[in-house]
């Protein structure tokens, strides 16, 4: 299966709810993820605690979806274009970001975000 077709996989699995799924099946062991405010997450449990956190402050979710996807098969590197509706404890916010992932070994072994911080 090229990248393409397993970030496509990916966010497939997470339109059908499937996120945590789609998490254990797509990060290596190894994975850093850096997000738009410059935190950085080492490891596939930092990433998934930070994943269960933001579903936790998730209270309800509007919608969401990928607007665009690419891949370059030669370096391994995709693109995600995508965007979500949500309510959480501090208002309602629509979300729209790029992802640019990294595969290894058939998994994301680095993860950056780019999107505007909402409230800031």
């Amino acid at each position: 299966m090229s990248v393409l077709e397993k970030t496509q996989r990916l966010h497939q699995m997470m339109a059908e709810g499937k996120v945590m799924e789609a998490f254990e099946e797509f990060y290596h062991d190894d994975v850093v993820v850096v997000e738009a405010d410059g935190e950085v997450r080492k490891g596939k449990a930092a990433q998934r605690q930070a994943i269960h956190d933001w579903m936790n402050g998730v209270q309800e979710q509007h919608g969401g979806g990928v607007g665009a996807i690419t891949a370059n098969e030669e370096t391994g590197v995709t693109a995600v274009e995508s965007w979500t509706d949500v309510s959480t404890a501090h208002g309602r916010v629509k979300m729209e970001e790029v992802a640019i992932q990294k595969w290894q070994d058939d998994k994301i072994i680095h993860e950056r975000f780019y999107y505007n911080v909402p409230g800031q």
